[in-house]
């Protein structure tokens, strides 16, 4: 689960907006496609530009789309450098040396003899994180194995392998069972029977096992992730090493395909992309993404059904909904608290939170979907959807508010509802949290500091390129002004110096004579 580094890339988990009165990163999304963008070992990197109030844009540059921390992909490259032959080649040595060890034929090959291993050889080197074979038991004999790999584990290969928990590059947290086996039974209540899994690697297990275990499921799963260590799992039908963040397939055109045709069997019907991105990736080119996704199933549609939407399941934190809604106006949020085993804060139980701020956003009408009431979830008749327990309904708003799983109030003067924690506050004119400061906002627009859209999308960009560009202007007279000053200083303290020391020559000259 995955995404640019705080070196160069102050990202704030709520956007690609850092602080006012500071610099902050945005990405650019591509207006030309013809214009490729270099590679990094995580495939086409992507367009940044870093921005601030003083000084609304400046040099753009090239870096890692999936890794926020140079120490993971120290890729960088300014977007109108010029490179040598040399380097380009030792860049491109350097993408190929960091690529899997196997290709993904050879993974299926060994998968293949792996399973026709007696219980006795089967392997699993928890080191190296890689099936054993028995020609291979030599150069691990000083490592951790563990022996008898049953199918069973073969079959849930997130327990075996180690999850990748680093937050700035991979931050690979699992579903945990009670929310797995929700999504799992609610996807066969709505009738799907293929699920796109993008960055999904537990709920694409499950869905696996329930096929082959109950024998009236005919559901299918494909799983694309970035994790290349799935490759020794699954044939190649059932798994894409993929970078969700720039749509790229590690395994070149014949993986491309593998996903076209999943998405378009039986002209695109019964079919929907579930998805859990990293929280730290950037909204922007993840919507890129999804809808080169939406493209590839829609390419299987007849004219006659060009206005469906691809069903979608994207689960990611609530205090993003306006950022997605922004780009996909017919999702809606549900209610449904999303846990994950292997993380501190978002699961149940004394080392959690009372409520997961982790939500599923989706195009599917939420008056569809039955939340578990055993889960403490009710049916709202007045707004017709499900909603948590404590998610009461607001008079004056005429909706159930709240977010977060707590009851919110509603403020008069702000004219809607806000978490109990917030007083109004006279100064700011809005609701925040009694110990904030008045200052102003410190997310949203570089320009404006409205907080519902960025500097990108203000519509007061036009003034603001003025106002900057006279500002600069007046700024650029000044420093030459400066310039020629110092310059007309240096030049009469240049003459004055050279007269002192003529004069002095003549005077030794006389005394020597």
């Amino acid at each position: 689960m995955a995404a640019p580094t705080e070196s160069f890339r102050a990202v704030e988990a709520k956007g690609s907006v850092g602080h006012r009165g500071s610099s902050a990163v945005e990405v650019v999304l591509p207006s030309d496609p013809t214009v490729s963008a270099p590679l990094c070992p995580h495939g086409p990197t992507l367009l940044f530009v870093k921005v601030s109030q003083e000084k609304e844009e400046r040099r753009r540059f090239y870096a890692c789309s999936a890794c926020r921390d140079r120490k993971d992909c120290n890729f960088f490259q300014w977007e109108d450098e010029k490179l040598s032959g040399a380097r380009l080649a030792a860049r491109e040595a350097h993408n190929q040396r960091c690529q899997p060890p196997l290709s993904r034929r050879q993974c299926v090959e060994r998968y293949l003899k792996f399973i026709e291993l007696p219980l006795t050889q089967r392997k699993f080197c928890q080191r190296c994180q890689q099936l054993l074979l028995p020609d291979d038991w030599g150069e691990h004999c000083e490592h951790p194995v563990m022996c008898d790999i049953s199918i069973t584990q073969l079959r849930r290969p997130s327990q075996l392998l180690y999850p990748l928990e680093n937050k700035k590059t991979n931050a690979q947290y699992l579903f945990a069972d009670r929310s797995c086996q929700f999504l799992v039974d609610l996807l066969s209540t709505l009738g799907f029977r293929r699920v796109l899994c993008v960055g999904t690697p537990r709920l694409h297990e499950l869905i696996r096992l329930t096929a082959s275990d109950d024998k009236k499921s005919n559901t299918k799963s494909l799983l694309l992730d970035i994790d290349f260590r799935y490759s020794q799992f699954y044939m190649e039908d059932s798994f894409c090493h993929y970078n969700m963040f720039n749509h790229h397939f590690f395994d070149g055109k014949a993986a491309l395909e593998v996903c076209r045709a999943f998405l378009q069997e039986d002209k695109g019907e019964g079919v929907i992309m579930v998805t859990d991105p990293p929280f730290g990736g950037l909204i922007e080119p993840l919507a890129v993404t999804f809808r080169k996704l939406i493209a590839m199933w829609k390419e299987g549609q007849s004219q006659d059904d060009s206005q469906k939407e691809l069903p979608i399941f994207w689960i990611f934190p609530y205090f993003f909904e306006s950022r997605i809604c922004q780009f996909f106006p017919s999702f809606c949020m549900l209610d449904y608290q999303v846990d994950y085993d292997n993380h501190a804060l978002y699961k149940h139980g004394k080392t959690g939170r009372k409520q997961s701020p982790v939500r599923i956003f989706t195009n599917i009408p939420s008056n569809k979907i039955i939340l578990p009431p055993e889960e403490g979830y009710r049916f709202c008749p007045l707004c017709q959807r499900y909603v948590s327990l404590e998610n009461q309904h607001c008079d004056q708003c005429n909706s159930c508010t709240s977010k977060d799983g707590r009851k919110w109030n509603h403020c008069f003067l702000c004219k809607k509802c806000v978490k109990p924690s917030w007083i109004h506050c006279h100064i700011c004119n809005h609701c925040a949290v009694p110990d904030h400061s008045c200052k102003g906002p410190k997310d949203g627009c570089f320009i404006c500091g409205e907080l519902d859209h960025k500097r990108s999308t203000c519509p007061n960009i036009s003034t603001s390129k003025r106002a900057n560009k006279a500002v600069r202007k007046q700024k650029q007279r000044k420093s030459n002004k400066m310039k020629m000053e110092t310059t007309k200083r240096q030049s009469m303290n240049h003459t004055s110096v050279t007269r002192k020391k003529k004069k002095r020559e003549r005077a030794h000259q006389y005394l020597c004579s």
